[in-house]
């Protein structure tokens, strides 16, 4: 039977989803998990028990990960491992970026 799961997905599409705000899920595989996220005002979230990447889609502000900070515009691509703290601040009002969960719970050592 074939898989039902889309295999491309528009950053327009991703922008209007539903719950992008909290990040909506877009598509799923095995370990992997598509989302979209785009916080407006703080974001909030807590650590993950995947590894995951953010690639940014649009906007700049500053990512802190495991007690250091990066700043990030549109196009840059951040990592934060499985069960680490992580936070994004000073985000433009156009911030979005897709986030990409995979690998074992625990992370890949």
């Amino acid at each position: 039977m074939p898989d039902a799961s889309p295999i491309a997905i528009a950053l327009n599409a991703a922008e209007r989803a539903p719950d992008a705000e909290t990040a909506a899920t877009l598509m799923r595989h095995g370990s992997m998990r598509l989302l979209y996220y785009a916080p407006k005002g703080s974001d909030v979230q807590k650590p993950h028990r995947q590894d995951e990447l953010y690639i940014v889609a649009n906007g700049r502000g500053t990512f802190f990960c495991g007690g250091r900070s990066a700043e990030f515009s549109t196009g840059d691509v951040l990592f934060a491992a499985a069960g680490t703290e992580h936070h994004f601040e000073d985000l433009s009002a156009d911030f979005g970026t897709w986030v990409v969960f995979y690998g074992p719970e625990g992370g890949e050592h």
